[in-house]
């Protein structure tokens, strides 16, 4: 079947809302509406539930749903994210037909059990082990920095499997449940005030051999491709239609999808960063008084730059003919910028004004203050500023490896923390 033009996908897609749209439904009804559809996901393959799509006509189908002012997808969850697009890409028919609608139709969430307290930016110094025990997996360890682990049913866990093997050998990808005796979830208060991190303590809590995605002691090479489609979405622009967290924890699914299919407020969490918010900052120079201000103004255009710059970056790595292999890790360092750059100048507008958050009846009805508390976050998680520099250097532009133990040596033997 040949790919679509983008404006057979927007008829066809406002076609298919115009019949399907209806407010009074649940979330979950919804979602189980659009599941098999195609739409849920459409950069999976026909084989997961997908339409086998580029971003580029996915970016279309964000576009309509958010323009059409419906709900979208549960596209906020890790799961939809992260584990929808591994297990398509590495696990088995069975695997694929047992987790993904489940996901699709926002059934369970999922969360990342990636980072530990002593392997973050060097991942693959993890120490989270597991050992076999028949057709099971007995594992034992901390991790940290875990998004949503207090409202996810399944987790996307990397463990040791053979601590003789080279660290990144000697990984493995489980699908590991988190509902049982073993694991406990605590969240990380910010200072956003929310808890969006947590720590998970994991003490002989068990993964079945058939949970395992992509082959024993292959999960680096798994866990990559997670990480890939990581920042592929962190570092992805385009509007996108409101959303819900998926899974019973999430507490969401008997709602009416009406509550879902307005405008977030300032109490729905962090702005997006893009044309929309530039707009508003610009507008609200103007009304202060201080749009005449030349340093204001280069900054205003700066920020706009770092938009457009964004925006097309995003067009071509939707190319494979322009395509440099560091389209994502380039893109999430423009987000990171971009977020600190709207700090910048929303608090230059605002003034005092700008630190004031969760207020409707301040001037920005607490927005800009909610994005200035959040800002260091996407410089951070995802992978640090560092971390995208040291990939784009060593892998892309063949600049030398930083200096360390070589490849072959054991993880036993390395030194540790």
């Amino acid at each position: 079947m040949s790919t679509p033009s983008a404006e057979e996908v927007r008829l066809e897609l406002e076609a298919w809302l115009d019949e399907n749209w209806d407010e009074d439904v649940t979330v979950h009804e919804w979602w189980q509406r659009i599941a098999p559809t195609g739409y849920a996901h459409p950069t999976l393959g026909t084989h997961a539930g997908g339409k086998g799509w580029g971003r580029d006509l996915a970016g279309v189908v964000n576009t309509v749903m958010a323009e059409k002012g419906v709900m979208g997808p549960p596209i906020g969850g890790l799961g939809w994210m992260l584990a929808a697009p591994t297990i398509a890409a590495h696990g088995t028919p069975e695997q694929i037909e047992r987790f993904i609608p489940p996901i699709l139709d926002g059934s369970v969430g999922w969360c990342q059990l990636f980072s530990e307290p002593g392997a973050g930016s060097d991942l693959a110094g993890l120490a989270c082990k597991a050992q076999r025990d028949g057709d099971e997996w007995i594992v034992s360890g901390q991790k940290v920095w875990t998004s949503g682990g207090q409202v996810s049913d399944w987790g996307m866990l990397i463990a040791r499997t053979d601590p003789e093997a080279p660290k990144h050998k000697g990984i493995t990808w489980f699908a590991l449940e988190m509902d049982q005796p073993g694991v406990t979830v605590r969240p990380l208060k910010e200072m956003t005030g929310r808890a969006m991190f947590n720590e998970v303590f994991i003490d002989e809590a068990r993964a079945l051999d058939a949970n395992i995605i992509g082959g024993l002691n292959n999960g680096w090479a798994v866990a990559n491709s997670t990480l890939r489609f990581e920042r592929e979405s962190l570092g992805s622009s385009g509007r996108r239609p409101r959303t819900a967290t998926p899974g019973k924890k999430g507490k969401v699914l008997d709602r009416r999808v009406a509550d879902f299919a307005t405008p977030a407020t300032s109490e729905g969490g962090v702005p997006s960063v893009g044309p929309g918010l530039w707009q508003f900052l610009a507008e609200l120079a103007r009304k202060s008084g201080k749009n005449d201000d030349p340093v204001l103004r280069q900054e205003l255009a700066r920020l706009w730059s770092l938009i457009e710059v964004n925006r097309l970056g995003a067009i071509r790595a939707k190319d494979p003919g322009q395509r440099t292999g560091a389209e994502p890790n380039i893109g999430k360092l423009h987000v990171s910028e971009m977020f600190r750059s709207f700090r910048e100048v929303g608090l230059s507008v605002l003034g005092a004004d700008g630190m004031l958050r969760g207020e409707d009846d301040t001037v920005s009805g607490g927005m800009l203050g909610e994005l200035a508390v959040f800002s260091p976050g996407p410089s951070i998680y995802g992978g640090t500023d560092q971390i995208q520099r040291n990939i784009i250097g060593e892998r892309v532009l063949g600049l030398p490896r930083e200096p360390g133990p070589t490849k072959d040596t054991p993880f036993k033997d390395l030194p540790k923390n």
